[in-house]
């Protein structure tokens, strides 16, 4: 060091922070042997504010800011050390940067499924991810009851507290809320408000603000969310005959992508279908409920379902028709007694002109009668 750099240090002391870090919570400034010169220069810079620490008690705090350190901007470092007309070169002091500005994408998510009972579908594991925001809203709160003496305190440092905290509030949350699981997609505002509210009080006491809070996503298991599309196909079907259909058309086609069998997706399709068919016969012929505790007349049975048929058009399934939609695919030309056909019981395709119960349709119907002749 030259003689103009000693002399400059002597008689010039600025004390700053430049945080290269995004992650760096609280950084204490080095001075050797901690000691600060009277009149030194302190600059606090937008989003940090510095703390003083005199022998382990904390003394003034500073916002964003030029100062000029005398007695008159630190009345409590004077109480502390009992000046009273001013101090003499040089004194002991630690400096605690501590960083205030917003720390954003928080991560949050439950390690494990969690269980809530839904007042649809009883008790459901379920799995919650998203992010939350926070800041330092009392840097004084905040060295003293979380960072201490740590000289180089990040967000690393206390995050999976915090993330404990978010998560068993979160679960909290969803339990009053008393929502169905069938709305937690279109309710993700308001659990992200009541719960950033609710953590609120219990982030103050570390000396941080949650300024926002948000759900990013609630899942289901896998097993659940498959029996939830099934039930949705179902409905938009709307009974369990045309669902039937529904599962024996997927078994055809399967069948049709393994002609050769061997015991693969087809034949497993094909069971599939005769059994939901045995459970609709039984449906169909059980009792009818007797009205009035069963003294009264039994309701007359539903009508029987309609003939089905599969029609291979162009080497492509379609259907299922009834046999008057067959008629009217005939007379439109999209049809004739060569194509093929199949319903349930036939042991395979078959051309249309073929089949006994479909004679009918391709009868030709008589033209339009001619036009009335002209008057004379």
């Amino acid at each position: 060091m030259g003689l103009f750099s000693f002399i400059k240090s002597e008689l010039i002391d600025i004390i700053e922070w430049l945080d290269p870090t995004q992650n760096t919570m609280v950084f204490r400034f080095e001075r050797h042997d901690n000691e600060i010169k009277n009149g030194a220069k302190l600059v606090v810079r937008e989003s940090q504010a510095a703390v003083f620490i005199n022998e382990g008690q904390l003394a003034d705090v500073f916002g964003p800011g030029t100062y000029t350190l005398q007695t008159q901007n630190m009345p409590l470092l004077s109480t502390l050390k009992g000046w009273k007309y001013g101090f003499d070169s040089p004194f002991k002091a630690e400096v605690y940067f501590v960083n205030t500005k917003r720390f954003t994408n928080m991560k949050w998510g439950t390690p494990n499924v969690f269980y809530i009972r839904d007042q649809d579908f009883g008790r459901v594991s379920l799995r919650a991810f998203g992010t939350y925001t926070m800041k330092i809203a009392d840097p004084a709160k905040f060295i003293r009851e979380v960072s201490g003496t740590d000289g180089d305190f990040t967000v690393e440092s206390i995050n999976g507290e915090l993330r404990s905290l978010v998560v068993t509030r979160f679960i909290d949350a969803l339990g009053e809320s008393k929502l169905s699981l069938l709305d937690f997609a279109q309710n993700y505002k308001d659990l992200s408000d009541f719960c950033q509210k609710q953590l609120g009080q219990e982030f103050l006491e570390y000396g941080i603000e949650i300024t926002k809070f948000l759900v990013s996503s609630i899942s289901l298991p896998e097993e659940l969310q498959a029996k939830l599309d099934q039930g949705t196909g179902m409905n938009m079907l709307g009974d369990m005959n045309r669902y039937a259909q529904m599962k024996g058309a997927d078994a055809m086609s399967d069948a049709a992508k393994n002609p050769g069998g061997g015991g693969g997706g087809g034949m497993e399709g094909m069971m599939g279908m005769m059994m939901m068919q045995q459970m609709m016969n039984q449906q169909k012929s059980a009792p009818a409920a007797q009205p009035g505790g069963g003294g009264g007349m039994a309701s007359p049975p539903p009508p029987p379902p309609s003939v089905q048929y599969y029609v291979s058009v162009n080497g492509q399934q379609q259907g299922p028709f009834n046999i008057a939609a067959l008629q009217q695919m005939f007379q439109q030309g999209q049809m004739n007694p060569q194509t093929f056909v199949w319903k349930q019981g036939m042991a395979g395709w078959q051309a249309a002109g073929e089949v006994a119960e479909l004679a009918g349709v391709f009868q030709q119907m008589a033209p339009p009668p001619p036009p009335p002749p002209p008057m004379p």
